[in-house]
């Protein structure tokens, strides 16, 4: 047995963490394709919609799930407990694969605005700079949190207040098609970005009273980070229309111009760099505690389990999670990355939903739902994501396979 993590923190913290990993993502990166694959104002708003019904629902049986199984891991350990060790080990592989992509892409959205001609290089530096503040310990990184979300948030409120009060082509603009598929691959885009309330479940470990607080920080974060998305998305839409919105590589700068508010171009851009170091603290955060918790049971190398004497984090897992997001980062495509990430995260919330189903009645309705909107998320992204993030699922069979002879069962 390998020692457990501290206990340090509470609910604040949480939804802090929860929000530092959702806001920004969806606003600075998923915004425009999603609006691309949608194809009218109305059709982004019915899109993003769907994804917060999902992620309701997804994160309504992470939340039961978490309550009851207080440990770092997430729906790994739920899948483990609750379906088998295969399906417990399968969601930990796609969340490890589709999260470190997005972490990525996090670090590549630094790069961009930061200094677009050398965006890779700033990119792996920004992986390499939040892997030294999470290895220190998980209390600092919650304070960091903290400050980059309250920036963020004020950020955000400057390009909402402008944009609403400039007018423009406005929500009925002419765009693309409405389609259903189109709405369906938009929603599975932007599950992307509603996807850091993971985030939670898997501090499980070093959450105060975590069958209080968990429950409590799951739907406060997605709530506000709803909110959020929600005003954004209208003012964007507002002030530039679905055809300008869905062409923008940066929309919220491009937003801000169309107001005549040029002044906030710079800050901005300040917050969108911002934002993502916040998502990309908090998704190294989470990876690292699903791969310490998939170390622990032999499916990956056990020298991954180490905790560290002072700090009590798995300091092994950060630095590996560091290494390979750093080499990702230095190769991938943003884009590409973005629907690789969602096709993993909902093959992860997908048995996040089947194994809170079998907690009884009272969650077979919200799980169900899950369940059902995970599939066609999944499947309605772009074939390039779908055929990569089943081709990395099935690779994870196959080790599966391979690593069953080490592997401790459940109930160790």
């Amino acid at each position: 047995m390998t020692p457990e993590l501290r206990r340090s923190l509470g609910l604040f913290d949480a939804v802090v963490i929860g929000l530092g990993s959702m806001i920004g993502a969806g606003i600075f990166v998923a915004l425009g394709p999603a609006a691309g694959a949608a194809g009218s104002g109305p059709g982004l708003l019915w899109a993003l919609g769907l994804a917060a019904v999902v992620a309701y629902c997804n994160a309504m049986s992470s939340a039961r799930l978490a309550a009851r199984y207080p440990a770092s891991g997430g729906t790994y350990v739920y899948g483990r407990e609750r379906l088998g060790s295969f399906w417990g080990y399968l969601a930990g592989w796609a969340f490890v694969a589709g999260k470190t992509a997005s972490c990525a892409a996090m670090a590549l959205t630094v790069g961009s605005y930061v200094w677009p001609e050398q965006a890779h290089a700033v990119a792996v530096a920004a992986v390499v700079a939040l892997t030294a503040v999470n290895y220190t310990g998980v209390q600092k990184s919650a304070l960091l949190t903290r400050a980059i979300v309250a920036l963020v948030l004020a950020v955000l409120a400057c390009v909402v207040t402008a944009s609403l009060t400039a007018g423009g082509p406005g929500l009925s603009a002419p765009g693309g098609e409405l389609t259903t598929g189109g709405v369906l691959q938009a929603a599975g885009l932007l599950f992307f970005a509603f996807a850091g309330y993971a985030r939670i479940a898997t501090l499980g470990e070093e959450v105060r009273d975590p069958a209080r607080t968990i429950p409590r920080a799951v739907p406060l974060a997605l709530g506000i980070t709803l909110a959020v998305y929600a005003l954004v998305a209208v003012s964007v839409l507002t002030v530039l229309g679905p055809s300008a919105l869905a062409s923008s590589p940066a929309p919220l700068a491009d937003a801000a111009r169309a107001a005549d508010a040029g002044r906030l171009v710079p800050l901005v851009t300040v917050g969108a760099a911002v934002a993502a170091l916040g998502s990309l603290l908090s998704l190294i955060l989470g990876v690292s505690r699903t791969t310490l918790a998939m170390a622990r049971d032999a499916y990956l190398p056990t020298a991954l389990a180490a905790v560290h004497p002072r700090f009590q984090v798995p300091h092994r897992a950060e630095l590996a999670v560091g290494a390979v997001v750093a080499v990702v980062a230095a190769t991938v495509d943003v884009r590409g990355a973005i629907g690789f990430s969602s096709f993993g995260v909902l093959v992860y919330y997908g048995i996040a939903n089947a194994s809170a189903w079998t907690l009884g009645a009272r969650t077979r309705a919200l799980s169900a739902i899950g369940l059902a909107g995970c599939a066609a998320l999944a499947f309605a992204l772009p074939l390039g994501s779908v055929l990569a993030g089943s081709g990395v699922v099935a690779a994870g069979v196959v080790a599966w396979a391979m690593s069953r002879g080490r592997a401790v069962p459940p109930g160790r």
